[in-house]
């Protein structure tokens, strides 16, 4: 009889401590971990999207992490892909952990993901121009326009959700809900899964969330924000959107202080946390709650 494959699901906000706790649990029962963050995929911005570090790295086996050239659109479906390949060469008996903060990754593990036709660069970018002077209200009542399905599935107008829905609208003419309907079979149909949220006080998460970019400043996010920027990279890539990469280079730039800088920084991370948790709530309300790196929640 074959034995059922096994796998550890880590979602949660950014600054929650899901790598750490991925780790620990990784070292406890010989694990692989495996990268469930869309911009932890990139080469180069290490230290600016919180990567784990490297000695962490050499402590357990970590895949998808780094992997993808930031000059390369790195998309949910090519993210299944390669998952897909990694647990084809993997031991049936290893187990494997997801850890990350993309929540539509983790859907994709369980649910499938749909086949959606490439979308061309210039309509992405077409699309985003067109959103950028909108604020959420303006971003959601254009997403409702067009897709009112997908607009109830993400709750929240996020900018690169709501671009994707409109550009796939207008390059195939059918919805991204019609699209997602058509869901193929998730790869982790048929493992014994176990599945959390990690869920900290906000209080907790913000003051953690405060520290981040000094840290980040003096460990070399502004190195590496220089090297990113002499790529002279087409603006609209994912890994240009990276929280940071636009604060520090603006510092670079002359165009306010450093201390201003990391404010800015910190107040968007604030809202992408944010986001992610109204995510979780609304897509993944029946996963178990954990509090900071996993401890039990009071």
């Amino acid at each position: 009889m074959t034995r059922q494959r096994s796998a550890v699901l880590i979602a949660g906000p950014t600054a929650s401590g899901k790598s750490r706790l991925a780790l620990a649990r990784a070292e406890e029962r010989g694990g692989l971990i495996v990268n469930a963050d869309s911009m932890q995929v990139y080469d180069t911005v290490r230290v600016v999207t919180a990567r784990p570090p490297a000695e962490d790295e050499g402590r357990a086996e970590h895949r998808l992490y780094g992997t993808v050239p930031a000059s390369r659109r790195f998309s949910t479906g090519q993210w299944l892909g390669a998952v897909t390949e990694i647990l084809a060469h993997t031991d049936i008996e290893r187990e494997v952990i997801f850890v990350g903060g993309t929540g539509l990754y983790f859907n994709a593990l369980i649910n499938g993901f749909a086949e959606v036709p490439e979308i061309s660069p210039e309509l992405t970018l077409q699309v985003q121009q067109e959103l950028e002077p909108l604020d959420e209200a303006g971003r959601m009542a254009m997403l409702v326009e067009v897709d009112p399905e997908i607009a109830r599935r993400l709750g929240v107008a996020d900018p690169q959700r709501v671009t994707r829905a409109l550009a796939v609208h207008r390059a195939t003419g059918r919805r991204l809900s019609s699209f997602q309907d058509d869901l193929q079979e998730g790869p982790l149909q048929g493992w014994r899964i176990e599945r959390f949220v990690l869920a900290p006080d906000r209080d907790v998460l913000r003051a953690r969330i405060a520290t981040r970019f000094e840290q980040m400043f003096a460990s070399g996010a502004v190195e590496e924000v220089e090297a990113l920027l002499a790529k002279r990279l087409d603006p609209s890539l994912p890994v240009m959107k990276a929280i940071g990469v636009r604060e520090i280079g603006d510092w670079l730039d002359g165009l306010h202080g450093r201390e201003e800088a990391i404010t800015l920084a910190t107040i968007a991370t604030h809202q992408y946390a944010k986001r992610q948790r109204t995510w979780f709530r609304n897509r993944m309300g029946d996963w178990p709650r954990l509090g900071l790196e996993g401890q039990p929640l009071r």
